[in-house]
């Protein structure tokens, strides 16, 4: 995975560096497991969320609750890397999983 300088500047600027380095290294071995390739644009927006993730995680903040019949279109392995992710950073509502799919389901459509 090569990253351009603004998603190694978030990750060197994150005070939470060691938990996004594992979680990021995780949805690297996921995506790969599936075949798909996010562009630098799309790794740099997906390591800002997962980010802010982390740090609601810690804080122990819930992001606005989400309509999950808004997310049907989006795959099934999209949202099962989703689902991996958020149990992986804990302490998360089940909302989360489905705004993290639309990174997964955007880099599954890359090759389409």
């Amino acid at each position: 995975m090569k990253l351009n300088e603004d998603a190694k500047k978030i990750i060197d600027e994150s005070p939470h560096k060691v938990a996004l380095e594992a979680t990021v290294a995780q949805i690297y071995g996921l995506l790969e497991k599936q075949a798909m390739q996010p562009t630098q644009l799309q790794w740099t927006i997906l390591i800002n969320h997962v980010n802010e993730m982390i740090k609601r995680s810690i804080a122990g903040e819930k992001m606005s609750g989400v309509d999950p019949v808004m997310f049907e279109e989006v795959s099934k392995e999209a949202l099962a890397i989703a689902d991996q992710v958020v149990q992986h950073i804990g302490n998360l509502p089940q909302d989360e999983m489905y705004v993290l799919s639309i990174h997964f389901e955007a880099a599954r459509q890359n090759d389409s």
